[in-house]
């Protein structure tokens, strides 16, 4: 039997872990597009790059594979598969196109503070393979799903959280209806004993929600003046996470306390680079808001402050329109926008085409150093600054971490 584990990455490790124990007579194959890669056990061979796999048994992809890249008269699998197949837990599946991070940690959050054992895995960052041996069958597992992970599953979760959807990854999937279709995979196979939880205010969220069988919760709905305070994230768009979250946590389990929502939400502070707050220097605010790479999240980010602004926009393309984000920019009190990275001069376009009269500064590709350095010349006390570049980090930053972990390195240096 031959297995290629395809994508050698954080997740393909996990797999070659997991399917060698699996399959411990199986001949084992690596492919990935690095000319070579470390740590492979000496009996694990390796080859660069995904052609020649016609005759493999299996091949397990990584998330950002499209298996239609993979040639192969095998089976094609991933992890997602793999775990949802047989995970012996009720399983919570959260996908969208931004909040899909902060929502599955509100939701794990309450399940926990009501005493239920919690396992939060998936596009999160820990990979769910390492810890399916230990999964228990009363235990919940919360699950962070990309469009990656959802291409081509065979099996919908026990309840299917649908986010806010607009266009993302037009740089990896075909076009937005492949998006869509891989996003709308969630909700799939449910039967008439499922849930879906669904943004009402959002098309494409409703549209997965009308064609699946389950049972449907919308939001976002008025939670009480007690329950929003509990909530630590700036934003209205994370009080919609919130109602998300409860909507889910309440498809499980009906009668979890007003108490133990509000302990689950106040207990979560937020992720990195989430729009987190940096540091308050010579009265100026700085926020970390490097995860954003669509011009929603950026759109949302701004909404979150009625202080004057100050944003930080620019990255490399991923096929986003940024029209609507120029017409938030004119509603909203932005004083300043600094554009930096590959993309920096379609996004001034758009904001000169829709007659922008804040000041713009336009960088050549800058450090972290000399973008704040920039900013600090321009802020006044009272500003708020805000990293939401509306775009991937790839043109300059090894990910969207690295990007956010350098500008908060350079504003604790001002």
């Amino acid at each position: 039997m031959k297995n290629v584990i395809a994508g050698f990455g954080v997740e393909g490790q996990s797999n070659l872990r997991y399917f060698r124990e699996k399959f411990p007579e199986a001949d084992f194959l690596v492919a990935d597009e690095c000319e070579k890669v470390d740590n492979l056990p000496e009996n694990v061979a390796y080859q660069t790059g995904f052609s020649g796999l016609e005759d493999a048994d299996l091949i397990v992809r990584s998330p950002s594979l499209p298996p239609k890249k993979i040639k192969t008269s095998g089976q094609i699998w991933s992890a997602t598969n793999e775990f949802f197949a047989n995970c012996p837990a009720t399983i919570i599946g959260v996908t969208g196109t931004k909040g899909k991070g902060t929502t599955c940690s509100f939701i794990s959050s309450i399940l926990r503070a009501a005493g239920k054992t919690v396992h939060l895995v998936g596009n999160i960052g820990v990979p769910a393979l390492d810890i399916l041996p230990k999964i228990e069958k009363d235990d919940i597992v919360v699950y962070e799903l990309s469009s990656f992970q959802l291409w081509d599953l065979q099996k919908s979760p026990h309840v299917a959280v649908v986010l806010m959807i607009e266009p993302d990854h037009l740089n990896v999937h075909a076009d937005f209806n492949d998006y869509l279709a891989a996003k709308a995979n969630i909700a799939k196979f449910q039967t008439a004993d499922d849930y879906v939880v669904y943004n009402s205010q959002n098309e494409f969220s409703s549209s997965i929600a009308d064609a699946s069988l389950a049972q449907k919760k919308e939001y976002p709905f008025v939670l009480s003046d007690s329950i929003t305070s509990a909530i630590r994230l700036p934003g209205k768009h994370n009080i919609d996470n919130a109602c998300a979250a409860i909507a889910a946590v309440k498809s499980i389990l009906p009668n979890v306390s007003d108490d133990e929502i509000k302990r689950g939400l106040s207990e979560f502070t937020g992720l990195p680079h989430r729009l987190k707050f940096v540091a308050e220097k010579y009265g100026v605010k700085y926020y970390d808001d490097s995860i954003s790479t669509t011009p929603g999240s950026a759109i949302a980010a701004l909404k979150a402050f009625a202080e004057p602004k100050i944003l930080i926009l620019g990255g490399s393309d991923k096929g986003a329109d940024y029209s609507e984000l120029a017409k938030e920019i004119a509603r909203q009190n932005v004083r300043l926008v600094i554009i930096n990275g590959a993309n920096s001069d379609e996004i001034r376009e758009v904001l000169r085409e829709e007659k922008i009269d804040c000041e713009i500064i336009q960088l050549d590709m800058a450090t972290m150093k000399e973008v704040a350095k920039s900013i600090k010349n321009k802020a006044q006390s009272g500003d708020v600054v805000i990293l939401s570049p509306a775009a991937a980090s790839f043109d300059m930053f090894k990910s969207y971490s690295d990007r956010g972990e350098q500008f908060v390195a350079a504003v604790e240096e001002l």
